[in-house]
């Protein structure tokens, strides 16, 4: 066995036991405390329905697909709420557009404060009011960024409608203007930013000049830009600390690369992935785990240790594979295992990290058909929920996948969950549920 190994199993231990110390009950980010979609202190309901253990449920005005945050007794997330009467659309159609609709209404966009005890709206604030430019694909929304928080702000991206940071009151501190995102079709906007330390990164990813941007956290400050050679994606960055150094990792049509926190330097680049990246990557132990599969099915696991320049094809690749890579939802890194799914359908496969093969499987989910919201894990139990309202969980760390629990609510949901504590978080199309057992 390489020695990295007993290294990433370390590494995986200590990042859990931060995560615990910093927060066992919260859910600060995209893709939870270790942003692998994992939350190692929570311990979820296994079974729920219309009438079983839902906690409370809310009423969400607008539409927003982003996935709530949780942090304290607070839960933050975004919405836009059409108003007025229709009008013309601002902008004619983009080359290619399909399934998009049609733009019509103005918008404003709001950060919403949610209390965690009973689901009550503890404040709105409107950041912008506009008629939007691009209207999005028909399963999309105006506000698919998920918030991020450090506890004592809240920062919301609403894409061409700009940038925000908020104290945990609701009081805007600054605001940024990105200008505007021109997409591929069309289709709409959906990287969510990224925290790190007093740091924050945002994808910029679209048709026209590209770019990744980092900005003081307190201020709203510019610390660096740097153009990419991209065109249109939808991940969110990770940043990765290895060998004392934090890096940005963002995936690209042409290249995943890594690029120095501290001033925006690209460290290494790898070739291999699809157009339309959608899927966000996930780390651990000094490994990346990145995939995509519009046009090109591919599934990288890319070794930090010596990586430079361009590493496409050699030894820093640890694996590669062309079977069930992801689409839409992200991973989901627990423990030694890595697990995808099929495109957006009800196909999961459960992966050796060392080695990138299947750990039994791949399993098909028989009650589960279309998904876009990204896998989560606790309690040794995996989560995936689908459009039509389903959640089936399944165990974890055994042999064989199992079902233990399949889980209705008469609803949609494209946004992922959010696990803090004993609770579950499910955002729907007009609905934030808590699921919890009394």
């Amino acid at each position: 066995m390489n020695a990295f190994f007993p290294r990433l199993l370390l590494a995986c231990v200590l990042c859990s036991a931060i995560a615990e110390r910093s927060g066992a009950q919260d859910w600060p980010q995209w893709r939870g405390p270790l942003g692998t979609g994992v939350a190692p202190a929570a311990n979820p309901p296994l079974t729920w329905s219309d009438n079983k253990n839902i906690r409370w449920k809310a009423a969400i005005p607008g539409k927003g697909h982003g996935t709530p945050i949780v942090f304290g007794e607070r839960i933050f997330l975004t919405t836009a709420i059409p108003f007025g009467e229709a009008v013309k659309p601002r902008l004619p159609p983009r080359l290619g557009a399909h399934d998009n609709f049609a733009m019509t209404r103005h918008h404003e966009f709001v950060v919403l404060a949610i209390n965690r005890k009973d689901g009550k709206i503890l404040w709105q604030q409107t950041m912008h009011k506009d008629l939007p430019h691009e209207a999005g694909h028909v399963t999309a929304s105006l506000a698919s960024a998920s918030p991020v928080t450090d506890g004592e702000r809240v920062f919301a991206s609403f894409g061409s409608r700009g940038l925000y940071c908020l104290d945990i009151h609701g009081k805007q501190l600054w605001k940024k203007d990105l200008g505007e995102m021109h997409t591929k079709h069309g289709h709409g906007e959906g990287s969510s930013p990224a925290l790190h330390g007093d740091t924050l990164i945002i994808n910029w990813d679209h048709e026209e000049q590209s770019f990744l941007l980092a900005l003081d956290k307190r201020t709203g400050k510019q610390r660096w830009r740097i153009a990419r050679p991209e065109d249109s994606s939808w991940a969110t960055p990770i940043v990765v600390e290895h060998a004392g150094k934090p890096q940005v990792i963002v995936p690209g049509t042409k290249r995943l690369r890594g690029y120095d926190l501290a001033n925006g330097a690209v460290l290494w680049e790898c070739a291999g992935l699809s157009s339309n990246i959608v899927s966000s990557p996930v780390s651990a132990g000094g490994v990346v785990y990145a995939g995509s599969s519009y046009e090109t099915r591919n599934l990288l696991a890319i070794r930090l240790d010596g990586a430079t320049g361009d590493i496409t094809g050699n030894k820093q690749v640890l694996w590669s594979r062309r079977r069930g890579c992801p689409y839409v939802p992200s991973p989901l890194l627990y423990g030694d295992s890595l697990y995808t799914m099929q495109h957006y359908q009800g196909l999961i496969s459960r992966l050796d990290i060392k080695t990138g093969e299947d750990q039994g499987g791949p399993f098909r989910l028989d009650v589960i058909d279309n998904v876009y919201a990204s896998p989560v894990g606790a309690a040794n139990r995996i989560y995936v929920t689908s459009l039509d309202g389903v959640t089936q969980v399944l165990s974890h760390g055994e042999e064989k996948l199992k079902m233990l629990a399949v889980n209705r609510l008469s609803d949609h949901f494209s946004a992922s969950a959010a696990l803090a504590g004993r609770e579950l978080y499910l955002r729907g199309e007009r609905t934030l549920y808590c699921i919890a057992e009394d």
